[in-house]
């Protein structure tokens, strides 16, 4: 509505300039020296015009007034006191003296008389200076800062209120965490899962391994790799996994064909878990290979990739040309499309229109296409996405998912908006924002379908009505598929970062700011000599809200673990908090993941009065641990890099554990090798080759991690080194 008043304002401005302009050309309007001469028709016409653009602005203050409820002013984001005793009083005039001034100007067209209507506009300049601008500093500066708490208070309420509601933290569920330092081996055997399921594996030195081993050729590429957890051998299990797209930009030879016609897709993925380590420092997979060697719980039957997170460019299947499938040693295996997607290509008027559309005479000229041909286009999938539903925002990053043999893309969509009234904003965000949709691309087909995961979200539920037949509830989604479904990182984030401070909900103690928390400094050594994961995302995408939390800042991570009280490991995204300007630890947030508790926010306090060691306090004991350093020092005097991975902290019982990989790089290789883990609880801290070893050095030889599932894995490749994996 108000872009629609400003479009108005802007017309009638515009319509009183050209006016004026053409009467003075035309010489219906005379401007001398001594007078200014005015033809009797343009007289009402100007005046017209002009009365009309005061009545609109007098329209505009209708807007200001409800603006009110963004405003910075206050201790929180929305009206304060001033606004709401000063400025919005001001405004009620303002609007009256802006009408009245407008309908005597129009009054001035039409009779001699100019005065009434000069003196009401002086009028309402007046107050508009000195209501709204002088007024409000004096009253802030002179009432309400000499009274503040009791003046603002029930504005304190409202924003504290409206924030919580507006990123859904309103009822998070607050607990206490002990934080003891009697952890013992049986603790340890009765949270066996949540031990076995540690991540070792940062997702930039995987990466690299990855595209080192598992590329094959030079064609295919890893955009990044995913976090997500499966049933193996019975067991809940966390992995990594990443998709192996093709990439047009590295063939040998980048010929029309080869690009369009040839080598139209990707083959399989890469699972690996995030605690197992071959004996030479290397990831041990339970996905690998073309064609995809699997783990029988992670086969897959339809491994082809023709939509994904690299998949920008058209191309035509079905055609008289051979289309690559994958390398098989000295040979190639080539294959027909089987699946819907795409359009049928069809008669001569239908290749016209794609030759046009993508500005390329081949499609007219080659003999390889026919009638029953096949274009896929829109084949990334951000770019897929937005063209069915651009008025949500999706994630930067969808994941893979291996499902009854395929493979699929969840992405999840948000909706977000600034207007919501009383709410905190957050940068690149606005001041409100739901997952209210989880996006499921099919791999091969293409087919998209939408699920509204929140039907609370009032956002969702217009859009919903709009398009009745572009959304599905969530239980329409496969249980498969739905098993996978997890909290975002985004919204983790905004929601870790808002209730950092708007856990505060007694309006005093939010004044004061007495018990602010922030989300501690990451890792001072981040993984720097790993090239950092890279993405084919083209610069015309639509701005997607990247994590709010500063780059300095430690991320939340997901990993599968029994919170205290629990009855079994669950998988959980996790992000701990220290007071502002300290670094010992205050207390722990984590998002439920798995139902019937999915999205459910937890938050774990420390006690006030105990020090809890923060990750920062915890790299500096590392680094001044005598034989962690001296073992650093000689690996680095020998040219190898050492890269540190993420600090962990795991939450067991009452207790909490850290954990850090280290990685190293030789100075002529290639590879990150994982080559030791650093364990750290209470006052003591070890380094070993495995957490199986850590483990054993903390707590006594019975206390290492169970021994890693048993079950059927895929057979080393040739290159593997060493056929013992370590927890």
């Amino acid at each position: 509505m108000k872009s629609v008043y400003v479009l108005a304002l802007l017309g009638l401005a515009l319509s009183l300039v050209v006016a004026a302009g053409s009467y003075l050309l035309n010489g219906q309007v005379v401007v001398t020296e001594q007078r200014t001469t005015v033809a009797p028709q343009v007289r009402p016409h100007l005046f017209t015009l002009a009365g009309l653009m005061i009545l609109g602005r007098a329209a505009g203050y209708v807007f200001d007034r409800y603006e009110l409820l963004y405003s910075p002013r206050g201790i929180t984001h929305g009206a304060c006191y001033t606004d709401v005793h000063v400025l919005l009083p001001v405004l009620t005039v303002l609007l009256v003296l802006a009408a009245l001034s407008g309908a005597l100007v129009i009054a001035c067209g039409f009779r001699p008389a100019w005065k009434p209507a000069a003196a009401m506009v002086v009028l309402w300049i007046f107050v508009s200076f000195a209501g709204s601008d002088a007024l409000p500093v004096l009253v802030q500066k002179l009432k309400v800062t000499p009274n503040q708490f009791s003046l603002e208070k029930p504005f304190i309420e409202h924003g504290i209120r409206s924030t919580r509601a507006a990123y859904d933290v309103e009822s998070v569920e607050e607990k206490s965490f002990s934080a003891e330092e009697n952890l013992t081996t049986e603790a340890l055997r009765q949270n066996d899962l949540t031990v076995q399921n540690i991540r070792l594996w940062d997702h930039r030195p995987l990466l690299t391994a990855y595209e080192q081993l598992q590329e094959i050729r030079t064609y295919y590429d890893f955009s990044g790799v995913d976090v997500d957890r499966y049933t193996i051998d019975g067991k809940y299990r966390q992995v990594m996994l990443s998709a192996r797209e093709i990439s047009s930009e590295r063939l040998p030879s980048r010929l029309w064909v080869n690009e369009r016609l040839s080598y139209t897709h990707g083959h399989g993925a890469v699972v690996s878990p995030v605690n197992r380590i071959l004996g030479d420092g290397l990831p041990d997979f339970l996905v690998k290979d073309i064609p995809p060697n699997a783990h029988p719980d992670l086969k897959i039957t339809r491994p082809e990739i023709y939509f994904g997170e690299r998949s920008n460019d058209y191309v035509f299947v079905n055609t008289a040309a051979n289309e690559f499938d994958y390398p098989a040693g000295d040979s190639n295996v080539y294959t027909t499309y089987k699946g819907t997607g795409g359009v049928r290509l069809g008669g001569f008027g239908r290749r016209l229109l794609f030759a046009a559309y993508f500005k390329s005479a081949s499609i007219l000229l080659s003999s390889d296409l026919t009638a029953t041909s096949r274009i896929l286009y829109r084949r990334r999938i951000d770019e897929r996405l937005r063209g069915i539903a651009p008025f949500l925002t999706f994630d930067r990053d969808p994941y893979l998912v291996i499902s009854k043999g395929r493979l699929y893309w969840l992405c999840d969509a948000y909706t977000l908006t600034g207007r919501y009234p009383y709410s905190q904003p957050v940068p690149g965000v606005g001041n409100y924002l739901r997952n209210s949709v989880k996006a499921v691309v099919d791999a091969y087909n293409g087919a998209v379908k939408l699920y509204v995961a929140d039907d609370k979200d009032p956002i969702i539920r217009t859009y919903r009505r709009i398009f009745p037949a572009l959304f599905e509830p969530l239980t329409a989604m496969d249980p498969d598929l739905l098993a996978h479904i997890r909290v975002p990182q985004l919204l983790f984030d905004v929601q870790a970062r808002i209730y950092a401070t708007y856990h505060m909900t007694d309006p005093q103690v939010f004044f004061n700011r007495e018990d602010v928390w922030e989300i501690p400094a990451g890792d001072e050594k981040p993984a720097e000599a790993v090239p950092p994961m890279t993405s084919p995302r083209s610069p015309d995408r639509r701005p997607v809200p990247a994590s709010p939390m500063p780059a300095q800042t430690m991320e939340p991570y997901y990993t599968i673990m029994k919170l205290p009280d629990a009855s079994r490991e669950e998988f959980i995204q996790l992000i701990p908090f220290t007071p502002a300007r300290k670094d010992n630890l205050r207390a722990w947030m984590c998002v439920r993941n798995d139902p019937p508790h999915y999205g459910k926010l937890l938050v774990y306090s420390f006690p006030k009065a105990k020090t809890v060691y923060g990750p920062s306090q915890i790299n500096a004991r590392i680094e001044q641990e005598s034989e962690i350093s001296k073992q650093l020092t000689l690996w680095k005097q020998g040219g190898s890099s050492v890269i540190r991975g993420n600090l962990l902290i795991i939450p067991i019982d009452q207790s909490l554990l850290y954990v850090q990989s280290l990685y190293l790089k030789a100075a002529q290789g290639e590879i990150p090798e994982l080559k030791r883990v650093i364990a750290a609880f209470g006052h003591r801290i070890v380094m070993e080759t495995s957490l199986d070893r850590s483990l054993r050095a903390l707590f006594g030889e019975s206390a290492g991690a169970a021994p890693a599932p048993s079950g059927p894995r895929p057979p080393p490749s040739p290159g593997d080194a060493g056929d013992q994996s370590t927890t």
